[in-house]
């Protein structure tokens, strides 16, 4: 087998066994940025409330779920409340178990 075959064996391996995420755990998630709020708002000055809230969640299911640099979704120019609620959704998307709505979770934590 050559370097080229075992590399592209790994990548099939990876992209097969993707992470998922459950409805509970996802809930679990948004609870806590919920309770730390108020921090992570003072310490992250820049944009809304919620664009704060939605990228500290973004950045969290990009750990959680172990996406590579070809997952993280990029933005070009300035992201607003929707790109982030986009990228979120987007990330999720083929990911959570049980094909649960992440929507009224997202809209529960920006409230």
């Amino acid at each position: 087998m050559s370097a080229f075959d075992s590399r592209n064996e790994l990548i099939y391996h990876l992209d097969h066994c993707m992470t998922m995420i459950s409805k509970s755990e996802f809930e679990r998630i948004c609870a806590g940025l919920a309770t730390d709020k108020d921090s992570i708002i003072r310490h992250n000055p820049i944009g809304t409330d919620n664009e704060v809230l939605l990228w500290m969640l973004l950045s969290c299911l990009n750990s959680y779920l172990s996406l590579n640099e070809n997952e993280i979704p990029c933005f070009k120019g300035v992201p607003d409340e929707s790109t982030y609620r986009d990228a979120i959704l987007f990330v999720l998307k083929k990911r959570t178990q049980d094909d649960f709505d992440p929507g009224p979770i997202i809209d529960n934590l920006v409230k």
